[in-house]
């Protein structure tokens, strides 16, 4: 869009002046002496009241959507004072069309809890006018307490349509956002997928190259069992092509060929680095007995910290975490905590998929993950990571 050029207007908006100028167009006919004209009753009163009277009954038809209940005690008071002062019954297709419109409008923008509330607030209104007999809207008025339950039936009605209307628009709503919400998720969680594919065919192709180049070497070396060593060599050949074959479909077009070297828990220490850099203070701690790990829980170990602590720039604000990664009974446990409070913070580069993306890491090796507020204020992500693929456990 050029710049200056006037955006779409809001039909919101066209709909709320529409409804105020024709509530104040039918006030203005029938308290300027032309009733019949409308099949509605005169008002009377002082000329003052009765100049004012479209823009008090008609004019806070323009808050309906921004301050519904407003608008509808506005109309009300302007109401009680126009009866005050003149003693004018409430007939007739001008107020039918004020009250009904402002009933609707009440229903539809304020909460269940005003909308009650100016509900009650009018109700003596409605009844002393009512009893008597001085009001009625869509069917003709009564006196005692059938003209006062009538005019509350009306209105109530017109009220109770729109909550009607309004809770299947906002439940078909929320049923859009949940399946959007889904899919999402689910795109996600397909793409974290590819990208632990990848990584674990960079890890399988090294130790295919290795096992390649080694066994050609031998044989090339004129050692014993040349043709085992052929054969070994040409089997793993055979499954480093088919490896890069498969994965290859996953791959996506713009993605570069080749090995990547993945980063493993060694590099936890420059991650931490960069983090502080970029506003986080980090407390890394690793267990002095962890032994070397297998290369795919190396690199996933990684990459839940990177993913947790993203999260921390992103959504805790100010605060500090701690990283503790330890191992037990072949078991590796990961803990990532802060005492953020959910205030934005600045953000990291993009990368990973969230919390689905190191629940999908944890489950490749049959572990689990929990995250979710702590006690005592933050956030803390917990990870189990069996190094024998066992299956998931409880988080301690």
């Amino acid at each position: 869009m050029a710049s200056g050029t006037p955006g779409p207007i809001d039909p919101g908006i066209v709909v709320d002046v529409g409804l105020a100028i024709a509530g104040a167009g039918l006030i203005a006919v029938a308290a300027g002496g032309w009733p019949r004209l409308i099949g509605s009753e005169a008002i009377a009163g002082p000329s003052w009241l009765l100049a004012l009277l479209p823009l008090l009954l008609g004019g806070p038809l323009l808050l309906r959507r921004r301050t519904p209940l407003l608008m509808w005690l506005m109309i009300w008071a302007a109401i009680t004072l126009l009866c005050l002062l003149a003693e004018n019954s409430v007939r007739g297709l001008a107020f039918t069309f004020v009250l009904l419109a402002a009933a609707y409008s009440l229903g539809a923008h304020a909460s269940l809890r005003s909308g009650i509330a100016g509900l009650l607030l009018t109700a003596p209104v409605v009844a002393v006018l009512s009893y008597p007999g001085e009001m009625g809207l869509l069917f003709v008025a009564h006196s005692g307490q059938a003209g006062v339950a009538i005019s509350f039936l009306q209105l109530l009605a017109f009220w109770l349509a729109d909550v009607v209307v309004r809770t299947r628009r906002q439940a078909a709503s929320l049923a859009v956002r949940s399946a959007e919400a889904q899919r999402q998720a689910e795109q996600a969680a397909a793409a974290e997928r590819v990208r632990i594919a990848w990584e674990l065919h960079d890890i399988v192709a090294h130790h295919l190259s290795v096992i390649v180049l080694q066994a050609g070497g031998a044989r090339a070396a004129g050692k014993p069992a040349g043709p085992v060593l052929e054969k070994i060599e040409n089997s793993g050949r055979q499954a480093l092509a088919e490896t890069r074959r498969l994965l290859g479909v996953l791959r996506d077009p713009d993605e570069e060929a080749g090995l990547a070297p993945q980063p493993g828990i060694g590099d936890l220490d420059a991650l931490a680095a960069s983090v502080r850099a970029a506003g986080l203070p980090v407390k890394l701690v690793v267990s002095d007995d962890l032994a070397p790990l297998p290369a795919a829980a190396d690199v996933s170990v990684y990459r839940i910290v990177q993913e947790a602590l993203t999260n921390v720039l992103k959504h805790a604000g100010p605060a500090r975490a701690n990283v503790t990664i330890g191992c037990a009974e072949d078991v590796v446990t990961i803990e990532v905590t802060d005492n953020g409070y959910g205030q934005p913070g600045p953000l990291p580069p993009a990368g990973g998929h969230g919390l689905v993306g190191m629940r999908e890491r944890a489950a490749v090796f049959g572990g689990d993950l929990a995250a979710g507020p702590r006690a005592g204020g933050g956030f803390a992500v917990r990870a189990r990571l069996p190094l024998g693929g066992g299956l998931p456990g409880e988080l301690s």
